[in-house]
């Protein structure tokens, strides 16, 4: 509550100079300049007489969050808050003269705001609660500069007696009158071309010459993700024989197959230990145990499965299927964390060439569109890896719409519920009904913070009306809308993306594949999309994108409109008969 900055701090204004005064000392202080032609630009500096002593416990200093706000609420906040938009245009050198936002200063702010955007996540609470939170800390903060010698280290604190966070601010070594306070914008990154693709926000460079190409990782990298899931990988078993009319006992958690699960042939038991069928909700870990123990026993998921459900490894297994720009099902896809100096050249590139570089940026594994960010903003995508670990991934630019007679030509999504009855051989089958989500705003390749234009996700936005076309009813109006393309056409490339995806995940042996335990069963839900694109020979043609696999989907609407979908589906995994059931054999 001690406001004594200024007791010990000054911010001094750096000055242009003009071209003709060849002032050596001022053109390097001109060269410095983090944000070039964007008003003045400012140093903060030590001013007390004594200094500052860094094993002093009286010089740490905290700084103030003047904007705290989650990405996709920015602009709205920039609208509604009296007097924020007029604070951050200030103190990013924006000229701002007017008292009503206007939207052009607001898009300036959002542009810009990302040389300034600090981040840290809570802990605890649910998945909404952990999505990062971004800050902006008020002028005397905001006015740090960068060094790669930086006398100065800053961390954010969350000071729960208040529930407010502040930054710590404290001195890295003994400092004199005068000399400036610096804090490594980069810190902890020690690889010169990653820090160099970090600090591009405020030191811009061209990566050009850098390779965009992406191969599939190394074996290790499959290991470590082996290791840090704490997954434990079968013995090998023989496949186990069933009588031809047992009775299995099933133990689940999953309500939705308690309520719906009929078929004669299997029973219900609450004890485990008993069980011929193990469905659980949550993820499987020790099947060496149970392959040891109980091989007979049949589980709803495969080891290593992760390598579908998981963004970044679907990216790098789906490039077995294409090389290393990836398969034409799969949106070009980046991992930040590791393949970021190649994705900035070939964003620059892009750009060179004037080509649509809209990018989609995701955490590997949230659900639910939740820290989702669509851009056009390299300086964005860049800092959005600080936060969590992130893909980026090509933004559909000209995705098949629908036809919505209440809004216009809307984006859609498709969900295919798909059955792995086994790894090797590969067996896979196609639950016989997809499922439809629409974006309720006519789609067009701006507002991109607008949910209900880009995004298809509304069962979970409180207030958002959800359209819901059944799969029979839509094909009719699909295919009077595109008669050149039947359904039956746009499925059969729908399923061969799939066949080449699985045929993918399990071409390696685990963990760098999906892992042939005979005794694993399981479903999944792929969620796609349609974009338009040009064949060989030059026809234009829906090209099905996979965007995300789904382990052990939210199946209410499947029990909800077709009662047998359960029986369907422990009819064709744990009993191997298809006949009567609604599936369609892919593999």
């Amino acid at each position: 509550q001690v406001f004594d900055a200024g007791d010990y701090f000054g911010i001094m204004q750096v000055e242009e100079v003009d071209e003709e005064e060849e002032v050596d000392e001022e053109m390097e202080e001109q060269l410095k300049k983090p944000n070039p032609g964007n008003g003045p630009c400012f140093k903060v500096i030590v001013t007390n007489e004594n200094g500052l002593q860094a094993s002093n416990p009286n010089s740490v200093f905290l700084v103030d969050h003047a904007w705290t706000f989650r990405a996709e609420h920015a602009r709205q906040q920039l609208r509604r808050v009296p007097g924020l938009l007029h604070r951050m245009a200030n103190l990013m050198g924006i000229p701002f003269h007017g008292e009503v936002p206007d939207e052009g200063s607001i898009e300036q702010v959002l542009q810009e705001m990302w040389k300034y955007n600090q981040t840290y996540q809570l802990s605890q609470g649910t998945a909404e609660e952990k999505v990062p939170v971004w800050y902006i800390m008020d002028e005397f903060g905001s006015r740090i500069q960068h060094s790669d010698q930086p006398s100065f280290a800053a961390a954010p604190l969350f000071y729960m007696p208040q529930q407010i966070a502040y930054t710590v601010l404290w001195p890295l070594r003994d400092l004199e009158t005068g000399d400036e306070v610096t804090r490594d914008y980069a810190h902890g990154e020690t690889d010169r071309l990653i820090r160099k693709c970090v600090l591009l926000p405020w030191l811009p460079a061209e990566l050009l010459d850098v390779s965009c190409f992406t191969p599939e990782p190394p074996d290790e990298h499959y290991q470590a993700i082996l290791a840090e899931n704490k997954e434990k990988l079968p013995v090998t078993i023989n496949p186990p024989v069933y009588a031809k009319d047992k009775v299995f006992k099933v133990f689940t958690d999953i309500q939705q197959v308690l309520n719906n699960l009929t078929h004669p042939r299997f029973v219900f038991t609450d004890n485990e230990g008993e069980a011929d069928i193990l469905y659980n909700f949550s993820h499987f870990k020790d099947y060496r145990k149970l392959s040891e123990e109980k091989p007979e026993v049949m589980v709803n998921q495969f080891p290593c499965e992760n390598l579908l459900t998981v963004k970044d490894c679907l990216a790098s297994i789906a490039r077995r299927a294409g090389g290393p720009d990836g398969p034409r099902w799969l949106p070009r896809t980046f991992n930040l964390q590791t393949e970021l100096p190649q994705f900035i050249s070939y964003f620059q590139q892009r750009e060179r060439r004037g080509e649509d570089n809209h990018w989609i940026c995701k955490p590997w594994n949230l659900a639910r569109s939740l820290d989702t960010h669509i851009t056009n903003n390299l300086n964005s995508i860049i800092r959005h890896r600080e936060s969590t670990p992130k893909v980026v991934c090509k933004y559909i630019e000209d995705p098949v719409l629908f036809e919505r007679e209440d809004v216009g030509q809307v984006k859609f999504d498709v969900r295919y519920v798909v059955l792995l009855r086994s790894a090797r051989p590969l067996r896979l089958y196609s639950y016989d009904v997809f499922w439809l989500r629409f974006s309720n705003r006519a789609f067009s390749l701006d507002d991109l913070d607008d949910y209900e234009k880009h995004f298809t996700v509304m069962n979970y936005a409180p207030g958002v009306t959800l359209k819901q076309v059944h799969c029979e009813d839509f094909i009719p109006l699909f295919e009077k809308q595109y008669p050149e393309y039947p359904w039956t056409m746009v499925q059969a490339s729908i399923f061969k993306a799939f066949a080449e995806l699985f045929q993918a995940a399990s071409s390696k042996p685990a963990p760098l594949g999906i892992c042939d335990y005979p005794s694993s069963r399981a479903i999944y839900a792929i969620d796609l999309m349609l974009k338009w694109d040009t064949s060989r020979d030059g026809k234009r043609i829906m090209q099905p994108q996979i965007l995300e696999v789904n382990f052990n989907p939210d199946c209410d609407r499947a029990c909800k409109y077709h009662p047998t979908f359960f029986n369907d589906v422990f009819s064709t995994l744990f009993l191997d008969e298809t006949d009567n059931c609604h599936v369609t054999r892919i593999v």
